[in-house]
């Protein structure tokens, strides 16, 4: 065997290998029934109050809520409407901030870490789809070069046996159609 053979042999194998994995997972995942329902079935406590933080952090309605109270704060110690019960360098609300980003924090990172695992496992799921659809398509495209070899061999066989009848018919013989 040439090196070209042995190679095709040994791509032939790793295919093989990888596809008859893709194939195995695939009915893996046919029979768990795993979907995005599933996943979330399965969050445990604190993952879902961290989704739950990260939510709610993240969005425009607590921004605006919390600008609202901190503007609040600031105006009623700053106009002295009741007893300023947090002067102006405003250590209470610095303290109450702290706190709050103390512990938001570290909700907001357990969020991120989990969807990061969860996009690390649809980036290796995409990976074994396109390796499959390259397998596939090499596939293909064996399949259409078989099909234009065994056409070539047809048309050869039949140029040859044209010339063959053309031979037997001699040199003046013609053919008329009238």
């Amino acid at each position: 065997m040439n090196n070209s053979s042995v190679l095709k042999v040994e791509l032939h194998e790793t295919e093989q290998r990888l596809l008859n994995e893709l194939r195995t997972v695939r009915r893996g995942v046919r029979k768990k029934g795993i979907g995005t329902e599933a996943v979330e079935n399965q969050l445990t406590i604190g993952q879902r109050i961290a989704d739950t933080v990260a939510a709610t952090m993240g969005s425009w309605r607590f921004i605006i809520i919390q600008s609202v109270l901190l503007l609040v704060w600031i105006m009623l110690n700053v106009t002295a409407y009741i007893q300023q019960w947090d002067p102006y360098p405003f250590i209470l609300l610095n303290l109450a901030l702290s706190f709050q980003a103390a512990y938001a924090a570290p909700f907001i990172m357990m969020s991120q870490n989990r969807q990061q695992d969860i996009d690390r496992k649809s980036a290796e799921n995409d990976f074994k789809v396109n390796v499959k659809a390259e397998l596939e398509i090499e596939l293909l495209h064996q399949k259409i070069d078989q099909l234009r070899e065994t056409e070539v061999v047809n048309l050869t066989a039949a140029v040859k046996e044209l010339t063959a009848m053309l031979r037997k018919a001699g040199p003046g013989a013609t053919t008329s159609t009238s």
